[in-house]
């Protein structure tokens, strides 16, 4: 209960299995497990950045026959940002650190301006959403990404 009225602040260190069952419940709470992700440490300070949430098979499967899917790509971006920002940490790469977090910047921005899939619609407030497939999910935060660049 802590953990669902909290605003963050803290590190809850648990185990593997146990971490996936806490992430799954807690999300339960904001609707989507598409929005975690998760960050397993070593303890010889080893890191993996993964999206909380499992695959999407069925999704992948409509995407091979050419159909059009709406899956959620935001905590698979955020994998991707947070291991390239620790990468350019661990070599002193600013400009590494500073694109992860443009990238992560264009990403919240695409959501602010409405533009979702339709998983993230029904949980948005505050926000006239435009329910996108995936392709068009990227392609605006590819958007606002490349505008924050310029």
């Amino acid at each position: 209960a802590r953990v669902v009225r909290s605003e963050g602040g803290f590190i809850w260190a648990c185990k593997n299995y146990d971490g996936d069952v806490m992430s799954d419940m807690v999300s339960t709470a904001f609707g989507s497990l598409a929005m975690m992700t998760s960050v397993l440490v070593s303890p010889d300070g080893n890191y993996e950045y993964e999206a909380a949430h499992g695959t999407v098979t069925r999704h992948y499967y409509r995407y091979l026959k050419g159909e059009s899917t709406s899956t959620n790509p935001m905590a698979t971006i955020f994998a991707w940002t947070g291991a390239l920002a620790k990468r350019g940490e661990l070599d002193g790469n600013e400009a590494l650190v500073k694109f992860a977090k443009t990238l992560e910047e264009a990403c919240l921005d695409t959501l602010a301006s409405g533009v979702m899939t339709k998983d993230l619609c029904g949980l948005a407030e505050g926000v006239e959403t435009k329910p996108v497939d995936s392709l068009e999910f990227i392609r605006a935060i590819r958007a606002n990404l490349e505008a924050k660049l310029a």
